[in-house]
């Protein structure tokens, strides 16, 4: 995968701005968090993913390197184990409103809250 000519943090540090030759993605910062590639939040199997709620106000405190092939995204809740490769970050652009739909809807079902 080709990656991005540019990767940006607003500066309030709750969106995430990903440019790609084909595409420009603004992916906020409890969408990141909640759909982190962790194990901490994906688990081993499908069957292990985490329910992450309560992050509305989560903001994005660092961005670090890995490798020429992803980021680490550093959360002001402490939150610090996902990788988010190149691949990720695009399929989490392109899956933005189908994905954030689910987890809404997940929500709802369990009763909880995003705040």
């Amino acid at each position: 995968m080709i990656p991005p000519s540019e990767v940006r943090l607003t500066p309030d540090r709750a969106t995430l701005h990903v440019l790609f030759p084909d595409a420009a993605y603004a992916l906020p910062a409890e969408y990141l968090r909640v759909e982190s590639p962790s194990a901490e939040v994906q688990g081993h199997s499908p069957d292990q993913r985490q329910l992450v709620h309560g992050k509305r106000l989560v903001r994005i405190a660092g961005i670090e390197p890995v490798g020429n092939y992803a980021v680490r995204l550093i959360f002001d809740d402490g939150h610090d184990s996902g990788i988010y490769s190149w691949e990720i970050l695009a399929t989490l652009g392109r899956e933005q409103p189908a994905r954030w739909a689910r987890y809404l809807e997940e929500l709802e079902t369990r009763a909880l809250r995003r705040d």
